[in-house]
């Protein structure tokens, strides 16, 4: 039998670490290298041309689907275009997620991890890697299997459809705690982007959107409860606690969080936190 070549992408050592003696205890599967972010993920990729990929959902900045997108964009530029891995998912998502993965023929993994479930796993890649034939990396339908799955795992996020544009929808994922919360977007206070990641704070708790930039956020939010105050700022104006006069007839806004934060109003937006406010 021969071994099935492996990639382990995690940004938790310790899941790496779990992952690779589980896979050794199970047998059949060379690892042939690990990493810990997206960016290595689609370099090692490229490099190894492996039979299967264990990528890890939730990673800060470039998360698992981002993996995928950029593999299939490099996959199809490539002459003739190379052949995609298979890719079996490390997640925490709640089960109505896991399902979108079964119904698109993509394997997953909760964790904490269990031996037999990745024995099911790699034994479910080994079918199709032989249904595909020797030495190919994946079976004849993989990429639209991986097409079908993002487009799906965008409307589960409530990303409007062309049909639904202009209608927002009642309440937005919010990643917390490696739990996907769904929270009422009145309960959201504000967004702020750091270093490519989008925090979303409620009254109660702090955490973390897909959206790759705050327009792309502002596009699932209410226009007439939600205002970008700031370049790195959308704040929810029902939420906002007080209107503090800055300096040289600038503003900031304390929100109404746990922290009471403290937003600047970009001079650009001065005009419309007066019209909101008859300042």
């Amino acid at each position: 039998m021969m071994a099935i070549s492996a990639l382990i992408i995690d940004d938790e050592q310790l899941a790496r670490e779990e992952l690779k003696y589980l896979l050794d205890s199970v047998g059949g599967v060379d690892v042939l290298a690990q990493g810990a972010n997206g960016i290595e993920a689609v370099d090692l990729i490229e490099e190894h041309h492996p039979d299967l990929v264990f990528l890890d959902v939730q990673m800060p900045g470039q998360d698992g689907f981002a993996v995928i997108q950029r593999v299939m964009e490099r996959s199809r530029a490539g002459k003739p275009p190379t052949p995609l891995p298979h890719f079996v998912f490390a997640t925490a998502y709640d089960q109505y997620a896991v399902r979108a993965f079964d119904v698109n023929a993509v394997d997953y993994l909760l964790k904490p991890f269990d031996r037999a479930r990745v024995f099911e796993a790699v034994e479910r890649v080994r079918a199709r890697l032989a249904a595909g034939g020797s030495g190919s990396a994946a079976a004849p339908d993989a990429e639209a299997q991986l097409d079908r799955l993002l487009r799906l795992l965008d409307r589960q996020e409530g990303r409007p459809q062309a049909s639904e544009q202009g209608r927002a929808p009642a309440k937005l994922i919010v990643l917390a705690q490696s739990r996907l919360l769904l929270v009422d977007q009145a309960e959201i206070c504000f967004a702020a982007i750091d270093e490519g990641v989008i925090r979303v704070v409620t009254r109660t708790f702090e955490g973390q959107s897909k959206c790759r930039t705050l327009e792309e956020l502002m596009e699932l939010l209410d226009p007439a409860r939600f205002w970008r105050a700031h370049r790195g700022f959308v704040v929810n104006i029902d939420q906002i606690r007080e209107v503090m006069p800055w300096f040289k007839s600038s503003y900031q806004l304390r929100m109404n969080d746990k922290l009471q934060t403290e937003i600047p109003v970009s001079r650009a937006q001065t005009k419309r936190l007066r019209e909101l406010f008859n300042l």
